[in-house]
């Protein structure tokens, strides 16, 4: 017989540093904004005063994660970016991933990604350039808008819950395809889950079609995506549900082998 003594007791959960979380999520603010924002609309944002957001501020710039802007207002550094993008190598994210990548390249002939969020737009950090002789091209170090294309709306789709009102406020303009209102965005959004993969329709680059599919940590969050890119006549019939089905397939393999990595 168990007494009330006896009874297991429930572990605390770990203490978590007030100071420090307050101070990241300003920084996680700033990382995900267009612009730079100001200690008054910071302040609002986060539920804190702004003698705290400034002192936070300060300390972050003097750290040099954060910089004083020269319209009064404060924006994240590259230094945020370093850390960022060191933290995807660390995953092997290309080593992982390069299977996959060769497998997309092989079944499509297309022109095939390797894509990391960059603040509200994707960064191309391993790409497989397609053979046929009218092909699409981005390089190495190449970056288009979230909302644009393939990767970037499958990032976006994973993380729509955190990206969203950020993203409302950078909806440019690049073709006459191109998202540029929330009550569509939030609708395509809502189409990708479904289906489980992005589809740009020319969006970014007029006449040029990218899938995209994202490569998602155990918690849901994006980490990368993979994407084709195609030229607008080189889609067959039935094609987009095919390239579609690929890329999905091959970033949720992605996923599974950085669960175990």
């Amino acid at each position: 017989m168990t007494t009330e003594s006896e009874t297991p007791k429930t572990p605390k959960p770990p203490r978590v540093d007030s100071t420090l979380s307050k101070g990241l999520s300003i920084l996680e603010n700033l990382a995900g904004s267009a612009s730079g924002k100001g200690v008054t609309e910071l302040s609002i944002e986060l539920g804190l005063t702004k003698s705290n957001t400034f002192r936070l501020l300060q300390t972050l710039t003097t750290l040099g994660y954060t910089k004083h802007l020269e319209d009064k207002t404060y924006g994240a550094t590259l230094k945020t970016w370093q850390i960022g993008r060191a933290s995807v190598e660390n995953l092997n994210l290309r080593e992982i991933a390069a299977s996959e990548l060769a497998y997309l390249s092989q079944e499509t002939g297309e022109t095939v990604y390797l894509a990391v969020r960059e603040n509200l737009s994707v960064v191309y950090i391993d790409k497989i350039e397609s053979q046929k002789p009218i092909r699409s091209w981005n390089t190495v170090g190449g970056m288009a808008p979230l909302h644009c294309v393939g990767t970037g709306k499958a990032i976006l789709a994973a993380d729509y819950n955190t990206l969203r009102d950020q993203v409302a406020m950078s909806l440019t303009q690049h073709t006459e395809r191109t998202i540029t209102t929330l009550e569509a965005l939030d609708a395509d959004v809502a189409e990708t889950r479904k289906r489980g993969f992005a589809y740009d329709t020319g969006e970014f680059r007029e006449r040029i079609l990218s899938f995209g599919g994202a490569i998602t940590l155990p918690s849901g969050e994006a980490v990368g995506a993979l994407g084709i890119s195609l030229p607008d006549v080189n889609l067959t019939d039935n094609g987009a549900e095919k390239l579609g089905g690929l890329v999905y397939h091959s970033a949720q393999s992605v996923s599974r082998k950085l669960s175990k990595a």
